[in-house]
């Protein structure tokens, strides 16, 4: 049985009890919109788990003084065949180490072996492990170093929504398959579940089961603050909270009558994201205590949350309504819209995934293109970091070699936080639904322009 990322439909719209060791953040200035400071690039947050050492598949792959491909650069998508597993092949337009990590054929996973989603992190704390997503439900555990498939995970099935605790390398949270009323954290290593969090008779609603994301959301950039969306046992939708991991406490709640796409919390914990279509009223941002809101954009959007280099709160996504389709960011905490690049290009569009999880290196976001209609420019089909800036630097880092033939070929590139690794599908080059395996982008750690 395939089960999607809503566990019963695939869908797909364009247009943790304390826990041990958990870092508090300190703050710098006060933002206005909420009573609360941003984060500084001091904070632990930006730091933890991370060291400047190139390990890992590609580790002797760059030579020193390595220039990334900076800019918007108009080269055609290569052609060439599918890699072996581990297989390092250079991207002949950005000279990037790309290397094939599974192989769905030959190894456990079945069906396929794909990165799960744009909004979700691949990697863990210390990258030494990575996740992926097989088309019968289950989820694997892969040594990213030597790309081994270690084991299958015992717990999180389908859409489980699983999030790597931000320091803890052993560590992952995961809900039941399509939410249940708690939230649980597995041992990867011993593949052993506890229960994080029990919500069960502790929210406004008496028949909630299904307490979730919706598959799109994760926590604070730190794993304290969590926002979730509440559903009785037929999906109804009752109403979102959010959730200090930390303290074990329920912070705020409010009642919904329109189900929304999905909900996120914010890198900072600050804002929780409510993402409805526009007859719902689109996508706002609502302090913890949901006593104020700001609106981010009129409809749901493919977009993700991303962290700005003063700890500023970003919301970034493509305004498909505007005359050139602006790719756009929206600073939460001031409501600052900037619009970032046009992605209709004379007469082109594209469709694309945002990640924005490279929380130990902010001011920048993941992008993937795929599936443009109208011939090739320069944005289309390939992978970029870019800038949280107006007029936006660019770092080209691959061509994905995806066809696209339904929502399984979608690269959904991720990536890590420190923003050395790129976890993205692909069936390279085949047209093919289904025969699609995840592949890692490897950069040296001063790829990023400071």
């Amino acid at each position: 049985m395939v089960i999607s990322r809503y566990g019963f439909l695939v869908s797909c719209t364009l247009g943790l009890a304390a826990v041990s060791a958990m870092m508090v953040m300190p703050v710098s200035r006060a933002v206005a919109a909420t009573g609360e400071e941003p984060l500084t690039a001091e904070d632990p947050v930006f730091k933890a788990g991370f060291e400047p050492v190139v390990t890992g598949p590609c580790g002797t792959f760059y030579e020193a003084g390595f220039s990334a491909v900076m800019g918007q650069v108009a080269v055609a998508s290569p052609s060439s065949g599918k890699p072996a597993k581990g297989q390092i092949t250079t991207d002949p337009n950005f000279h990037t180490c790309v290397v094939r990590a599974t192989n769905h054929a030959a190894e456990p996973p079945q069906g396929f072996a794909r990165n799960d989603y744009s909004r979700r992190q691949a990697f863990n704390a210390d990258n030494t492990r990575f996740i992926v997503y097989s088309e019968n439900g289950f989820w694997h555990l892969y040594d990213a170093r030597t790309l081994t498939h270690l084991r299958a995970l015992t717990g999180p099935a389908g859409d489980a929504e699983p999030q790597w605790h931000p320091t803890s390398a052993n560590t992952l949270y995961y809900v039941p398959t399509n939410g249940g009323t708690r939230l649980m954290s597995l041992n990867v290593e011993t593949n052993q579940s506890t229960v994080a969090a029990d919500f069960a008779g502790r929210l406004p609603w008496n028949d909630v089961a299904h307490i979730w994301t919706k598959s799109e959301g994760s926590p604070s950039a730190d794993g304290r603050y969590w926002c979730f969306q509440a559903e009785n046992a037929s999906f109804g939708i009752r109403g979102v909270f959010t959730y200090d991991l930390q303290t074990n406490t329920i912070l705020g709640t409010k009642a919904l009558t329109a189900r929304p796409d999905h909900v996120s919390m914010s890198a900072s914990g600050r804002w929780c994201v409510v993402s409805h279509l526009s007859d719902a009223g689109g996508t706002k941002a609502w302090n913890r205590t949901f006593t104020s809101s700001r609106q981010l954009h009129t409809t749901s959007e493919h977009s993700d949350l991303a962290l700005g280099t003063g700890g500023e709160d970003y919301f970034v996504f493509v305004d498909y309504q505007s005359n050139t389709g602006d790719l756009v960011m929206v600073n939460i905490d001031t409501g600052a819209r900037t619009a970032l690049l046009p992605t209709y290009i004379n007469g082109t569009a594209t469709a694309y995934h945002v990640s924005g999880k490279n929380f130990a290196k902010p001011g920048w976001f993941l992008l993937s293109t795929y599936a443009r209609v109208g011939a090739e420019k320069w944005l289309h089909e390939r992978i970029m970091a870019v800038e949280l800036s107006a007029m936006p630097r660019i770092l080209n880092i691959a061509h994905h070699h995806s066809v696209a033939n339904g929502y399984w070929t979608e690269p959904h590139a991720s990536v890590s936080r420190d923003f050395t690794r790129v976890l993205f599908t692909s069936n390279w080059g085949v047209n093919s639904s289904t025969d699609v395996d995840a592949y890692i982008v490897q950069l040296p750690p001063a790829a990023l322009p400071q």
